[in-house]
């Protein structure tokens, strides 16, 4: 029988020039941290399959033993460097602080869980636990919270249309998170990039959400099914309390 091919890992579609400076960003963090350094993780678009040269950052976990003063400045010029020529952009998280941490920062720890590739030592998150108490109700915090910034964007744009477009299309990358967790939270499986998240919750909540590609050209259209498709997740994620945590 032969052998199953292997995936390739996510960082292998990354630009030559992006790579190069990942591998030197990581041998400069063995060299200074030596020891002291755990491991070394990408995460977000780059993880996801969603990395676009244009426009993304490389997002980074660097988990150190310790997070004092001298190895912060140890590895000062290689973070910087590594910022500006390639985007770059690392996180440094203390290895005991990671487990404590997935009650303030659900989602986030939660993505960077399932969606990861480790390039140095080991995988600090292999053990994270996020109880779906506390996931819950960061999702609705992060729905609310963007339908009021949505609203905030008409009322700043004062009649300027294109604006409104514009922040749409921004509010759509965001939100990209919370309504994955949520279709998660659910038990609905959906691919974790951007096309495939808002099309799953639009099916599940019954919005029709193609204006949404077109916010440029269609403002108002596009404002309203995100505003839509905020509202009907929100509800459903605050009915969910009484079962999930018993707050309601």
């Amino acid at each position: 029988m032969s052998e199953a091919k292997k995936k390739p890992s996510p960082i292998e579609g990354l630009p030559a020039h992006v790579r190069e400076r990942l591998d030197a960003f990581t041998q400069q963090l063995r060299q200074s941290l030596e020891d002291d350094l755990v491991g070394v993780l990408v995460h977000g678009s780059v993880a996801r399959g969603e990395y676009n040269p244009a426009q993304s950052d490389v997002d980074v976990v660097v988990v150190v033993k310790q997070a004092r003063f001298k190895e912060l400045e140890a590895i000062g010029n290689a973070v910087q460097l590594a910022r500006y020529s390639a985007r770059i952009e690392a996180m440094i998280l203390a290895e005991d602080e990671i487990g404590g941490a997935s009650d303030a920062f659900p989602l986030l720890y939660d993505d960077i869980r399932r969606f990861h590739v480790v390039v140095e030592g080991r995988d600090a998150f292999a053990d994270v636990v996020v109880h779906d108490t506390h996931r819950r109700l960061r999702i609705e915090q992060e729905l609310r919270e963007a339908s009021i910034r949505l609203r905030r964007a008409v009322t700043d744009a004062v009649g300027a249309r294109e604006a409104v477009g514009g922040a749409v299309l921004r509010k759509i990358k965001q939100v990209r998170t919370p309504l994955h967790a949520l279709l998660s939270l659910k038990g609905v499986e959906c691919e974790p990039n951007l096309k495939s998240v808002i099309a799953k919750a639009a099916d599940v909540y019954g919005v029709e959400v193609k204006s949404l590609w077109a916010a440029r050209e269609e403002p108002e259209k596009a404002h309203e099914a995100l505003s839509e498709l905020l509202r009907k997740a929100t509800k459903d994620v605050d009915t969910m309390a009484t079962t999930i945590d018993g707050a309601k």
